[in-house]
């Protein structure tokens, strides 16, 4: 029998409020210890991706989200330095005020589009997030 690799699943989820503030984390982990990241992480075996993102914001900011919009799947080999890991991306909504940092996050922080350059942010979710804005403003 032939033996295939397969890529491994992730979702990452763009929470916001009615000003189009975000949420990223502090990832306290490596890759990318030390960088801001939209909330996210592995999706489970056996589980949905609208499941799994649920679940990682839940996970990693204390929020109960509810998924608006899909907004792409992100699937650049290289993306990831861990391996091969396709990602799904979605924009929800939540009660922003219960935010806090858990699991592999080391902070949790509220931001705008006006300061995306000025953070170091993880993987290619500088690309993610900018399509999330275009999204998120094309359904206000």
């Amino acid at each position: 029998m032939t033996e295939y690799k397969t890529p491994s699943v992730t979702a990452d989820i763009f929470i916001f409020d009615e000003e189009i503030n975000f949420i990223l984390v502090k990832r306290k982990n490596n890759p990318f210890m030390d960088y801001w990241a939209l909330p996210g992480g592995f999706v489970e075996y056996g589980e949905s991706v609208e499941n799994g993102a649920i679940r990682e914001a839940k996970e990693e900011t204390n929020i109960d989200v509810t998924l608006k919009d899909l907004v792409g799947v992100y699937s650049d080999p290289d993306r990831d330095p861990r391996g091969h890991t396709i990602t799904v991306a979605f924009t929800a909504t939540g009660d922003i005020s219960k935010m806090k940092a858990d699991t592999d996050a080391k902070e949790v922080k509220i931001f705008s589009a006006e300061k995306l350059d000025e953070i170091n942010i993880a993987f290619d979710h500088d690309k993610i997030i900018r399509d999330c804005l275009k999204k998120v403003k094309t359904t206000f």
